[in-house]
């Protein structure tokens, strides 16, 4: 196990935990930490300089590195990271049409203090981007939405979340890709297929893809 702390400046705090003999798993205070951490590894990688790794992958404040040939060495290096200067690389730009008509819609604007007509210009305003994928195949967790906005989870989750609703959840918006439980605020829906196996690619949304949402009528 290593630990490290960041200069003042930046607060980068890691904790480095050796998982099996071939990988690591970061841990990090901040998500936006995550984003800066998975884009210096890919630009590593890039170069040749991580030998072996078969994956990275990016939770809410967790990165695991996966099939590294020498796990101890990357550990050093991670010790004395930082990431001010690091940051996502341009990933592909997907655009979502939006019928804002979610079941959540009213208690929404009651927490963003607007008109439920105005929820979707808000929401549409930003553009987003994929943190990390979990939950359900094709789910993607999209940051981006300014913390003014940032909403709870329903106290009662629903049994079945229509595919295609359009939510949102503490500082996350996110699309179900198939009808499952769900506890997030519903604003909306799309018709977009998020996942598919028989497509390429099979996920719509990956890590540091863009996200813009268009509003189209209801």
């Amino acid at each position: 196990m290593h630990n490290s702390t960041g200069d003042a400046g930046d607060r980068a705090q890691l904790r480095i935990l050796t998982v099996g003999r071939c990988a690591l798993l970061v841990e990090l205070a901040e998500p936006v930490h995550v984003a800066a951490l998975v884009a210096e590894l890919h630009r590593w990688r890039e170069r040749g300089e991580l030998p072996g790794v078969e994956e990275v992958v990016p939770g809410d404040v967790t990165v695991l590195v996966d099939g590294l040939e020498r796990p101890a060495e990357l550990a050093r290096r991670l010790a004395g990271w930082r990431p001010a200067a690091a940051r996502w690389p341009e990933g592909p730009l997907v655009e979502v049409p939006v019928r804002y008509d979610g079941a959540d819609l009213a208690e929404v604007a009651r927490h963003w203090q607007v008109t439920e007509e105005e929820v979707g210009r808000v929401h549409s305003a930003w553009e987003y981007r994929v943190a990390f994928c979990g939950f359900a195949p094709g789910f993607g967790y999209l940051t981006g939405l300014p913390e003014r906005y940032h909403l709870p989870r329903r106290a009662t989750p629903r049994t079945r979340v229509p595919a295609g609703s359009v939510a949102l959840a503490g500082g996350y918006a996110g699309i179900y890709p198939r009808s499952s439980p769900g506890g997030w605020q519903l604003i909306g829906r799309t018709d977009l297929v998020l996942f598919d196996p028989d497509r390429d690619p099979v996920a719509l949304l990956t890590p540091g893809t863009r996200v813009r949402f268009r509003e189209v009528g209801r």
